[in-house]
Order: C-alpha cells, then structure tokens, then sequence
C-alpha cells in the first residue's frame, strides 16, 4: 500500500447484504490486518439474514431496510442513497445482494459488486450463489472465476475492474467449485476497493484503467 494513501482518511464503505454477509466479515478482517485503508459505517440488509447478526458481532452499525416496505424500485432506492449519504460513504459494495436498486447519478462509479463468474458468462438476472455454478459445472467449463465490476442499473453490468480465475477439476462439484471462487472473491473484492482507496481506477469510455 502507497505510504501517501495511508495519511488519508480510511475510506467509509456502505455494505449491502442480503445473507450471510461473508464478505462483509473478510472485508472486516482486511481492515483489522491492516490490509484495506477503509471502514466500514454502514450495513444494510434487504432482508432478515445472519449477516444481520455478524454485523452486529464486529460492531457494524446494520439496518433492516426491505424493499417489501416500499410501494416502487425507485423510493426503495431513494431510501437506501439516503442512508448512505447520511453515513457520508465513499464506496458502495454489493456483497450478496440480491435487490435491485437504482444508482442515483452521484454515486456513479461509486457502487461495485463482485459475480461468482467471469462475465459476461454466466450472469443476469436470476444468476447468483450456486446458481451460477451449477451452470459452470453442467456446461463443462474449464475455467471459472469471480468478476469486480462498477454496477450500472442492469444487472451485472457496468465497468469491469478486475476479474480472478479458477481452474475447474474433472471432479469438482458445483460446491467445491463454490469454495474455490469464494476464495478467489476474498482476494480480489478487497484489491478492487484498496485500488478505488488509492484513486488508481479511472473509467473511460465504459472501460476502467488502473494507474500506477
């Protein structure tokens, strides 16, 4: 990590979760080793999950913010920014979550999400979890791997910032399969945040380049 990076303040990071909030609790461990120059401020769950509880366990502040409880896609977003906004947050990141959500324009490029495949395979709509690895596995791949990328308001879309492969056994199962990317995930969704954290993506044209 730059020296010049650590004499800025941590970067706040908002944590969206829908589960068991895995990676939330690898990005706490980052932050902890001194491996990732950020904080995190706040949890928001879609849902009643254990990432709830976890939050909690690492004294995250965490909310219960249902889209159920909204009568549009467009106020339930408008209500997340808000809380974001208040927690005065530098980065989004999608980690598990599983709610649609529209990106206000003053957080464009500011929201990631890492995908347990390398897109633009094997993702979309209704492509998450073991999803996505049972189409590997059933397609015969040779290769896998996870995908950080910007979100835009398509799913799975949006700027890709890096992308991690796997190699795929003749034995492996979609679950081992699983394993190995989650592996890969927590390597490579702290990379992405720590480069954001030192101003080293710039995105042009829908493509992002890393600076030295």
């Amino acid at each position: 990590m730059p020296e010049d990076s650590l004499s800025k303040p941590p970067l706040q990071l908002a944590v969206l979760i829908s589960g068991g909030g895995s990676t939330m609790v690898n990005l706490q461990e980052k932050i902890l080793a001194s491996n990732l120059h950020a904080s995190i401020s706040l949890v928001i769950a879609s849902r009643e999950c254990v990432g709830l509880q976890r939050a909690e366990e690492i004294n995250v502040e965490a909310k219960n913010i249902s889209p159920k409880s909204f009568s549009s896609t467009q106020e339930f977003s408008d209500a997340i920014f808000s809380e974001i906004r208040n927690a005065d947050t530098d980065l989004v990141l999608l980690a598990g979550y599983l709610s649609k959500i529209i990106i206000p324009d003053d957080f464009a490029n500011r929201v990631m999400n890492i995908h347990p495949s390398l897109i633009p395979a094997f993702c979309g709509k209704g492509m998450y979890g073991h999803h996505v690895h049972d189409a590997v596995i059933a397609r015969g791949c040779k290769v896998s791997g996870c995908t950080v990328h910007f979100c835009d308001n398509e799913y799975d879309h949006g700027p890709i910032i890096l992308q991690q492969t796997v190699s795929i056994d003749s034995n492996d199962s979609p679950d081992t399969l699983a394993d190995r990317v989650q592996a890969a995930e927590c390597e490579a969704y702290p990379k992405a945040v720590r480069l954001f954290g030192e101003g080293r993506l710039k995105v042009n044209r829908g493509r992002v380049h890393i600076t030295d």
